[in-house]
């Protein structure tokens, strides 16, 4: 292969993206010079953060412009090493981006052992969604024994392993989803004790049922309306962990916050969850969480699609709310 195919921004979207946004190139395969790589995508995550740095409001990335290629982390091949520190056929995580080759300093690079877990849970569970679940959950939620764990988005790769997590910490998850298969797979794959259908239920009667004494933890992903209900509806001395708002990122203007009068009220604490303040607890989550995976104490669901052709309509569905699962495109 001589060529190193990239999709690229078209225009801005307005609103939810569409395929047309984006546009294909072919460019030549970038060479490497002094303590470089060069690495093959395998697997291209795809994560609503991007919609952000598309528009410019992800504060940790820079803003993607026309003619840039769209960014994202990536499981690849070093194919090509003037780094000391990696050879030709290691297998990591960087952040190529919609492209099949890619060029790092090492910089934040990540080795992977291919036998521990199929590799592109390192873009799921095991990479950045699952650090983001766990942080969150045992920093900032503190879940202990019988607590209530409320999370929203509980089918997507953070809100599973939020519900997943605090069962193994002995608390009860509910999940919040948006349509009855997405609830069945919350409970009967990953373990929680119900599921509420955002779609079709009242998610307030729910929570009245499933928490009578009030959410002790409530992870959200959406933020919107969700959050507001859940002010209404906590336990005393509640932790609600602020993680994803899946509703606002289409929005030109962020809309109206909670009222947070029920927070004093409830003496609750409100924190906002940034996977970056925790890769030095990286490592050890890895080993934690690779010992619950052979012992079958999570499991996972990928939405994957073949082909980089198709990252901009699986980005796409993302958006609408339409995948399930870890989003993940695979390279052919």
């Amino acid at each position: 292969m001589s060529t190193n195919k990239q999709i690229i921004l078209k225009k801005n979207p307005i609103g939810i993206p569409e395929v047309t946004d984006f546009d294909t190139i072919e460019t030549n395969i970038p060479e490497i010079t002094k303590n470089q790589i060069l690495t093959k995508t395998v697997h291209l995550s795809l994560d609503p953060y991007i919609r952000g740095v598309i528009t410019g409001r992800h504060i940790y990335s820079e803003k993607v412009n026309v003619g840039d290629t769209i960014v994202g982390r990536t499981v690849s091949e070093v194919v090509k090493s003037n780094h000391t520190d990696f050879n030709e056929g290691d297998i990591v995580v960087c952040s190529n981006g919609w492209q099949e080759f890619g060029v790092s300093d090492g910089e934040g690079v990540r080795k992977l052992d291919p036998s521990m877990a199929p590799l592109s849970t390192a873009l799921g569970i095991l990479g950045m969604p699952g650090l983001t679940a766990y942080a969150g959950l045992t920093v900032y939620g503190e879940p202990k024994e019988g607590d209530h764990v409320v999370v929203s988005a509980a089918s997507g790769p953070v809100g599973c392993m939020v519900g997943q997590i605090a069962q193994i910490y002995g608390a009860k998850a509910i999940g919040i989803a948006g349509s009855e298969e997405k609830c069945s797979v919350v409970k009967d794959k990953f373990g929680f004790i119900d599921c509420i259908n955002y779609k079709t239920e009242n998610i307030e009667d729910r929570l009245k049922d499933l928490c009578p004494e009030g959410v002790d933890i409530y992870f959200d992903n959406v933020g919107g309306e969700t959050l507001n209900i859940m002010t209404r509806n906590l336990a005393m001395h509640a932790r609600i962990v602020l993680c994803g708002f899946m509703t606002q990122y289409n929005l030109d203007s962020p809309p109206p916050g909670p009222n947070l009068g029920p927070i004093v009220g409830s003496r609750a604490t409100i924190r906002g969850v940034v996977v970056y303040d925790h890769y030095d607890k990286q490592d050890d989550f890895i080993s934690i969480a690779s010992d619950w995976l052979k012992a079958g104490k999570i499991d996972y669901i990928e939405d994957e699609v073949f082909g980089l052709d198709n990252a901009p309509a699986q980005f796409c569905k993302l958006m609408r709310g339409e995948n399930f699962g870890k989003t993940i495109v695979t390279i052919q």
